[in-house]
């Protein structure tokens, strides 16, 4: 049985079928989900934030609170995160000669999007040098941000899902938590079930036919259907529930490892720090930040054991397992200095 809505997961494996588009002019100007997801990120962010300050539970004034969630949503999220893929994920896989080749790839977040390590270093090294230039507490102004930053990955990860990415590794069928991602069937080790998948849908599907045919005259197999190509199946999919059923039944079920991620790296941490802030107004400076970097590292470290690797592991880890470990250290680092710091919300603010 195909399932076409996350409700009815109960009673049967989902088939992730949703469009990671909303609206769009062409294929070039659209409103996608991922996008949408940082604008509601930011604004919650903004909203939290001024409460908190019109409060006096963050060292930034509210008059100061659109400012700085601009500038770290540009000079921390946006470039670190993109710098942070290029370097942890794309240089190593593809050298540096993709760069070489074209300078401008930096920028084209199309091309391999962002990396959470690397928006996380950005937001550090940005609010490091917004607190040094208005003469306030780093760790005082982190804590702000790092109350926020939760948000940011839960709407994110939300997008993630909702764009059929980043996906968990297989699970039995059976297990009603299972979904079935049939982006997953480009993936190299799935190359077999994806020729039986399309050969399949094409003999209910005229217009997958048509595809197929295609790639016939081009000298292409069904194995070495380009990325392209297999787009347009999917988008045929989301429409016709034979071509559905089709890619579902040569697609194995996974883990939504996305939805793990969303929940306890983003829910439950923003919900734990939002409520220490609360009620304990007047902790030391750098606590919430330590704990936000050790909860998010120890849950990332836990979720990447059913999430598929996106790259090369580094001494038997994930990329994401081993950038966590730092992350601890950075957490425990900022617990000390709150330990030895009698700086708390009592001290001036901007």
């Amino acid at each position: 049985m195909v399932s076409s809505w996350p409700v009815l997961s109960l009673l049967a494996t989902y088939v992730h079928n949703w469009d990671p588009v909303i609206f769009g002019i062409n294929e070039k100007i659209a409103l996608r989900w991922y996008g949408l997801s940082y604008v509601v990120g930011f604004v919650a962010a903004y909203y939290i934030l001024t409460r908190l300050a019109r409060k006096k539970l963050w060292v930034v004034g509210p008059e100061k609170v659109g400012d700085v969630v601009t500038y770290t949503a540009l000079f921390g999220v946006f470039l670190g995160g993109r710098l942070g893929y290029v370097f942890f994920y794309m240089i190593p896989e593809r050298g540096w000669g993709v760069i070489a080749e074209d300078p401008m790839i930096i920028f084209k977040v199309w091309e391999g999007g962002m990396a959470s390590h690397g928006g996380i270093l950005g937001i550090m090294v940005f609010t490091l040098f917004y607190a040094w230039k208005n003469k306030i507490s780093w760790p005082g102004l982190g804590d702000g941000i790092a109350i926020v930053a939760p948000l940011g990955v839960f709407f994110g990860r939300i997008a993630n899902f909702i764009n059929g990415e980043l996906y968990g590794t297989t699970t039995a069928a059976s297990n009603w938590w299972a979904v079935k991602f049939p982006k997953s069937l480009f993936e190299k080790e799935n190359a077999e079930n994806l020729q039986l998948a399309i050969q399949q849908a094409a003999t209910s599907s005229e217009e997958v036919g048509a595809i197929t045919a295609t790639l016939k005259q081009d000298n292409y197999e069904y194995f070495h259907v380009t990325g392209e190509a297999y787009e347009k199946i999917l988008e045929i999919g989301r429409r016709d529930p034979e071509v559905l059923k089709a890619l579902a039944d040569h697609t194995p079920a996974r883990h939504a490892s996305q939805l793990y991620e969303g929940v306890l790296e983003g829910a439950l941490i923003f919900a734990a720090l939002y409520a220490v802030r609360v009620f304990l107004p007047r902790l030391a400076h750098g606590v919430i930040s330590g704990c936000f970097f050790i909860s998010y590292a120890i849950f990332r470290i836990l979720v990447e054991n059913v999430r598929q690797p996106d790259a090369e592991k580094i001494m038997g880890v994930t990329k994401g397992q081993f950038y966590s470990f730092f992350m601890i250290a950075v957490g425990i680092g900022f617990l000390i200095y709150a330990a030895k710091s009698k700086n708390g919300l009592s001290a001036s603010r901007e």
